[in-house]
């Protein structure tokens, strides 16, 4: 399944999301982990030195690499060179498993190792660089992410954990739809509520599944505060963590030292999550796959590659889990 952190800058969802990530992975479950955030730190809250972290490969720069390993022998796409981040899979076409090993993983995921034999596939977007600066924005980059979603064919027990960009950026593209479950962090303030609001009025037609982790509660009050200003959205509540305090300063103890109450929310998260799983309508989530592309081709894909992009839609092929039984395209 596909999970989203979502939440504004500072509200903690790297923290949680890598908090998440290690749960999953001490339940000994595959776990794909991405980092889409402009402000790359997921390598570092899973425990990667800076060294380690800056070797980290970035997918924005294997873009072509990706274009043309999932392109396949599909016929609808003339050539890798007239895919966009919103490019839907069709017959032919190459998928993404969460289990096995393919040409994206090898050139842009690297194996983080947890506790014991616990590991975990880290991919980062990248950040900025030089010759980025006041010619790109970020969504150049997470295109590749949207990309990869789009051609990735889960089943239950296998997780997909993205922290996303901070604030309302992530509807700056169809990314948004590709979660069964969002997970927005909110802080017990106005300002910490404020993108759950604009998160629920943006997803509001799109059949989203969201839910509020309140991050940072103090007490009764602040609970009090959460719950007037969501409602039912409220999954749960995580509180002040020694053991996070002691990560952030690079010494984490074993996993299983996580404060009791902490890991009850994260076994929480993880239920919403697989719930949200098992009622995927794939018809819909192809559908909007679709839906995005099309707008994105008229809007500036068809300008950019000189191909008519609605011609790459297959209106036979429906994403679903029963093509992970089905033997890659060679």
């Amino acid at each position: 399944m596909k999970i989203a952190f979502v939440g504004k800058g500072g509200s903690g969802k790297t923290t949680l999301s890598s908090l998440f990530i290690r749960h999953l992975a001490a339940c000994r479950l595959p776990v794909v982990a991405v980092d889409a955030d402009i402000n790359q730190h997921l390598g570092a809250a899973l425990g990667l030195d800076e060294a380690e972290t800056a070797a980290l490969p970035a997918m924005g720069a294997r873009l072509p690499l990706i274009k043309d390993y999932l392109r396949g022998s599909n016929p609808r796409i003339a050539s890798a060179d007239t895919m966009i981040k919103t490019t839907p899979p069709g017959e032919g076409s190459r998928l993404l498993r969460v289990c096995e090993d393919n040409p994206v993983y090898e050139a842009c995921a690297r194996t983080v190792r947890l506790d014991d034999e616990e590991s975990v596939r880290l991919m980062v977007t990248g950040p900025f660089t030089e010759s980025d600066l006041g010619v790109a924005c970020y969504h150049s980059k997470v295109g590749a992410v949207e990309l990869c979603l789009n051609h990735l064919v889960d089943g239950p027990g296998e997780y997909v954990v993205v922290d996303m960009t901070a604030g309302s950026d992530s509807f700056a593209s169809g990314m948004f739809t590709r979660f069964d479950m969002t997970f927005l962090i909110a802080e017990p303030t106005l300002k910490g509520v404020s993108v759950y609001r604009q998160y629920k009025e943006y997803a509001r037609d799109f059949g989203i599944g969201l839910k509020v982790v309140g991050n940072k509660v103090q007490g009764q009050d602040d609970l009090d505060f959460l719950r007037a200003e969501v409602g039912d959205d409220l999954l749960t509540t995580v509180g002040h963590s020694d053991w996070v305090r002691a990560m952030e300063k690079g010494r984490p103890p074993r996993f299983e030292l996580l404060e009791e109450t902490n890991h009850r929310a994260l076994r929480v998260l993880r239920e919403a999550a697989d719930g949200a799983y098992e009622r995927r309508d794939w018809q819909r989530y192809t559908r909007q796959m679709v839906h995005f592309h099309l707008k994105n081709a008229e809007s500036w894909g068809n300008a950019k590659t000189g191909a008519d992009l609605a011609a790459q839609v297959d209106p036979a092929f429906v994403l679903d889990e029963r093509l992970l039984a089905t033997p890659q395209p060679a």
